[in-house]
């Protein structure tokens, strides 16, 4: 994936994100790609610190709405923050990362199924009946170990820290990210 590229999804994040704060904002749309259908995860920092992230895992529609819409949802509609302020825009990055199709991890046992993961590589997405939950691969910087990082994702699905079933679903993606101020 090319800088250029990255360049255009932060752009078009982020002049979405202005424009429901009412600062009008212009980006390139006109990328042939943006028309394919993508799947993206839109995150938003400040300071560091995690501010809203929400994304998508299939690529069910074009990229071009993917980004937008995961723009507004990250900025407006994470249930963790508080919506976006007009006054926060200024200090706050913008991430977008591009997902490769999802595989399931064959494993047999919990053991198999850490040794099966690829610290720093691997996005997951942990799957047990109603509960789901997903990390990019950026989230091994903060969980290097794999038995914390699946510690971690269970407790995000819901689920307790030890909890283990036999028929629980791990499916791995990449990703292709872009940060502003790495650009």
């Amino acid at each position: 994936m090319t800088t250029e590229l990255g360049k255009t999804l932060l752009a078009i994040a982020r002049a979405t994100i202005a424009d429901a704060l009412g600062n009008p904002a212009r980006a390139d749309e006109s990328a042939p790609c943006l028309h394919a259908p993508g799947a993206s995860f839109v995150t938003l920092t400040q300071q560091g610190e995690l501010r809203g992230c929400i994304g998508t895992l299939e690529a069910h529609r074009p990229l071009l709405s993917d980004i937008k819409s995961n723009a507004l949802a990250a900025a407006f509609r994470d249930p963790r923050f508080e919506p976006l302020q007009h006054s926060e825009l200024g200090i706050t990055e913008v991430e977008v990362s591009l997902l490769s199709p999802i595989q399931p991890i064959d494993f047999a046992g919990e053991t198999d199924a850490l040794a099966a993961l690829r610290p720093g590589m691997d996005g997951v997405v942990l799957e047990y009946r109603h509960y789901r939950s997903t990390f990019l691969p950026q989230v091994w910087e903060q969980l290097p170990e794999p038995g914390l990082f699946m510690a971690h994702l269970k407790r995000k699905a819901g689920l307790p820290e030890n909890f283990w079933a036999e028929d629980l679903r791990l499916s791995r993606y990449s990703v292709s990210k872009w940060r502003e101020s790495a650009l």
